[in-house]
Parts: C-alpha cells; sequence; structure tokens
C-alpha cells in the first residue's frame, strides 16, 4: 500500500503568540509546516520548538508587506516540503493611539502588514493551489474587523479590507468553479506577546481587558477552518456579542465602543516604537503575560454554519407563528361569516 504523502500547510507570523499556537496544532496532527516571520533568531527557536513533534519544520525570514518575498516563500516550500494544502494568513501589526496622532506612514506600515500581506499570501498561495484544484486558505482576522474600537483605527481599518477583499473573491472562486476554500477566522482579546511588543503612542501600557482567551483555542478554531472549511468562525462570546451588536444596533455599539479606550490602557510607560518597522527581540513563546486570565473553553467558537442554521431556526419559528397566526384569522373570519 502506498504510503500518504505528508500534507503541508504555511503559517505567517508563525514565530509566535497565535501563529506559533496554530504551527503547533498543525505538527501536532502531522502536518508539514513552515512558518514565515521577520525575526531569524525567534524563529530558529520556533521551529526547533516545532520540531519536536517529529514533522517536518521550514523557517522563512521575510517581511509579508513584500509580495516578491512571499512569492519567493512559496516556491521554495513547494521545492523543499511539497504542494501546500493550506495557507494561514496570520501576521500583523498595530499602533494604539488616537486616530489624529497615527502618521500617514504608519497607517501604510499598518495596512501593509495587516491588509495587504493576507493578499499577497493568498495570491501566493492560490498560484500554486488553482492548478491543483485543491487548498485551503485562512485569513486570522479580528472582532475588531466587524465593530472598530478607540485607539487602533489603522489596525480595525486593515481587518475591514480583509473581509471585503475575501468575500470579492471568494465569489470569484465560486463563479470560476475553482475548489480552493477560503475561510475567515474572526478572533477577540487574546493572551500573547503582541500587546507589549505594538507601537504604543498614549504612553501607556496596552491592556487587553476580559474576557481574555488562550491562543491555543484561536488556533484549534483556525485549524478547524482547515479540516472542516467554514465561510466564517467567531472564537470568544465578546466577538460574537460584537457582530450582533454591530448588525442590530450599530448606535448603540458606537456608543459603548466609545467607552473602551480607557479600559484597553493601564500604568505609564512611555511611548513604545515597537515591532512596526523591525521585530523587537524575544522569545518564541505562544503566552503572553495574563496566562491566569485566559480561557480555553472549547466552546467558545461558533462557526457561520451555526449562525445559519440559527438564522434558519429564528426563520422558522417566526413562519410557524405566522402560520398559526394565520390560522387563527382564518378560523375567526369563517366564524365571523357563520354569525353574519
Amino acid at each position: 500500500m502506498a504510503k500518504t504523502a505528508p500534507r503541508t500547510a504555511v503559517v505567517t507570523g508563525g514565530s509566535a503568540g497565535i501563529g506559533l499556537a496554530t504551527a503547533e496544532r498543525l505538527a501536532k496532527a502531522g502536518w508539514q509546516v513552515a512558518i514565515i516571520a521577520r525575526d531569524q533568531e525567534r524563529l530558529d527557536a520556533a521551529r526547533a520548538m516545532l520540531a519536536a513533534h517529529g514533522t517536518a519544520i521550514l523557517a522563512i525570514s521575510a517581511d509579508v508587506a513584500d509580495a516578491e518575498a512571499l512569492d519567493a516563500a512559496a516556491d521554495r516550500i513547494e521545492w523543499e516540503l511539497g504542494p501546500i494544502g493550506a495557507w494561514v494568513n496570520n501576521a500583523m501589526s498595530t499602533v494604539v493611539a488616537p486616530a489624529d496622532r497615527i502618521t500617514p506612514a504608519e497607517y501604510q506600515r499598518v495596512t501593509a502588514t495587516t491588509y495587504l500581506s493576507q493578499v499577497y499570501g493568498t495570491l501566493a498561495a492560490l498560484r500554486h493551489m488553482k492548478p491543483r484544484g485543491h487548498g485551503a486558505i485562512v485569513q486570522v482576522s479580528s472582532g475588531l474587523g466587524i465593530r472598530a474600537v478607540p485607539l487602533q483605527a489603522a489596525y480595525c481599518a486593515a481587518k475591514f479590507a480583509v473581509s471585503g477583499f475575501t468575500d470579492a473573491l471568494r465569489a470569484e472562486l465560486i463563479g470560476d468553479k475553482v475548489p480552493v476554500t477560503l475561510s475567515v477566522v474572526y478572533l477577540p482579546a487574546v493572551n500573547t506577546p503582541q500587546p507589549g511588543w505594538a507601537r504604543n503612542h498614549t504612553g501607556r501600557e496596552q491592556v487587553l481587558p476580559d474576557p481574555l482567551f488562550d491562543p491555543r483555542l484561536c488556533a484549534e478554531a483556525i485549524v478547524s477552518a482547515i479540516d472542516d472549511p467554514q465561510r466564517e468562525i467567531w472564537v470568544g462570546r465578546s466577538t460574537l456579542q460584537m457582530a450582533i451588536a454591530q448588525a442590530l444596533v450599530p448606535n448603540f455599539a458606537d456608543r459603548q465602543a466609545s467607552g473602551f479606550a480607557e479600559q484597553q490602557l493601564g500604568d505609564a510607560t512611555g511611548s513604545k516604537t515597537g515591532n512596526l518597522d523591525a521585530p523587537v527581540p524575544g522569545p518564541a513563546r505562544i503566552d503572553g503575560d495574563a496566562t491566569d486570565r485566559a480561557i480555553s473553553n472549547r466552546h467558545e467558537f461558533f462557526t457561520s454554519r451555526q449562525r445559519d442554521m440559527l438564522k434558519i431556526g429564528i426563520g422558522g419559528g417566526i413562519a410557524g407563528l405566522g402560520a398559526l397566526a394565520g390560522i387563527g384569522l382564518s378560523h375567526l373570519w369563517s366564524r365571523s361569516n357563520r354569525n353574519a
């Protein structure tokens, strides 16, 4: 019996946080994994950590805002590991500051690393997946890509753009009958090293308020979008609540979000340059500094399939009530005619 070739997955931003948790989850499941990030030292440490699970690991230093670099990385992965079966666009950056204190250059850089990186990664993956007619692409987004909040204007705008690009491309793939799947995973506040690495002009530490979630829960949701592709997945009750509020009562959601600026800020730290233009040195680690607050409950992520079933249930309930009301009215009408 012929031996099945190992599957190959790519994770951008794979040397720490959610990206590393995702790469670890894939490696444990037997996937060969290529991780892409900028800091070579952290990449080497992440590669050693992942290789302990007994599968091939490739670590590539590249800036995800460089389309040519991502194309070259995809070619190298195909050559060294084999056909790419899954590509996870996870890399991001942000600037914590009021919208009018973020410079044009900072807006451009956040857009390039958080939005265009997903475009470039998707296109690099599609170049190999489309001819084979197979593959899964997962965009890692945020609840802030559904409901924006203060101090995150550049990041929120970039994440909103990811949804627009993905929806347009998905429609094209459906129209062209290309069976490559596209999923968007919307994440809540997550306990990763990122808040300590972000550029911050507020002069105060960025604090992610509760509920705060474990990166491994996010990784499980991301990998589930590869194993059982869904249009969208929302991780965490807060993400689902934001989506519902934004859809049903956006003015109320605006007022609620207006108080979120102070909730994000902790002790005074001074301005931080962060990792916007260059990586911040640090270990290859999954968790941030608030592990004691992190929620890892598997029931804290919800799929678009579940949402659609809920809609059908609600619609069926409304239709049922309508039918009962119609029967009641019909009964009253016939009685009134008989009594006339």
